[in-house]
């Protein structure tokens, strides 16, 4: 998957969409450090996972403002998660869940001393100041999401030589 529309993808998910005509959306809520902040269930047929998971756990389902690739998952009228469209065939970053962290790129460096990968790309900001994610694998390939409340700072220019 091409790093823009993850990053679309994601963002949608934790943003409910991008909307130039709303008010600022809020940040997901602080659920505590180490805990699910927030998930993806990706899917090749939106309609058939909706009706699913509709049924499943009587989960209600928000549009994205502008994307017929994603919606919100509602879980007793809490935005949870996005069902979203897979970017090709189901891969190994496909359906991922969040963990809240309080150092993005701390936690990102000590992923990868215990082993773990960070894909290219990661980690970034979300729009609209709402946190920050980044992507893992762990050494045995698995993939989690890390999210942040808080942004990561702006990069340093490069030393003019």
């Amino acid at each position: 998957m091409r790093k823009s529309s993850l990053a679309t993808i994601l963002a949608l998910g934790f943003m409910g969409g991008v909307s130039y005509s709303m008010p600022p959306k809020p940040l997901p809520a602080d659920v505590g450090s180490g805990r699910v902040a927030w998930f993806d269930i990706s899917t090749t047929n939106l309609a058939q996972a909706r009706e699913f998971y509709g049924k499943l756990f009587d989960w209600q389902f928000t549009a994205a403002p502008g994307s017929d690739q994603a919606t919100e998952i509602v879980s007793g009228g809490t935005p949870i998660g996005t069902l979203r469209v897979a970017d090709g065939k189901i891969s190994p970053f496909n359906g991922v869940v969040y963990i809240q962290v309080s150092d993005l790129p701390g936690t990102c460096k000590k992923a990868k001393e215990l082993g773990g990968m960070i894909p290219p790309g990661f980690p970034f900001n979300l729009p609209e100041g709402t946190g920050a994610i980044a992507l893992v694998a762990d050494p045995s390939g698995h993939p989690i999401g890390l999210y942040s409340r808080t942004p990561l700072p702006p990069a340093k220019p490069a030393p003019v030589k």
